[in-house]
């Protein structure tokens, strides 16, 4: 994915976001008008490591094991004009950054 983005933008910011953790907040403002399940990696391996009901769980259950466990937030996450794009396809990239 950053080598798509440098090749195609002459600048961009990157975020570590397992060192540098999202605040509740932050995580509530990228999602926007969104629910925060679109952000939330149902499918990941740390569900069942942590022994999460993914289908069970309230937004305020993800939001609280996203800031916790930063594996539970999909990505990669771009903001891109103002817009969140979350986990894009490479096709779907090419045409956001053409």
């Amino acid at each position: 994915m950053r080598a798509a983005l440098s090749s195609r933008v002459s600048a961009f910011n990157e975020r570590d976001f397992f060192r540098d953790r999202f605040t509740p907040e932050e995580l509530r403002s990228l999602a926007g008008n969104r629910p925060l399940s679109e952000l939330f990696s149902a499918r990941s391996p740390s569900i069942a490591k942590l022994g999460l009901d993914a289908a069970a769980m309230t937004e305020a259950h993800m939001l609280e094991w996203m800031i916790k466990e930063p594996r539970l937030i999909r990505r990669p996450l771009l903001l891109v004009d103002g817009k969140l794009v979350v986990q894009p396809k490479s096709a779907e990239l090419v045409a956001l950054l053409s």
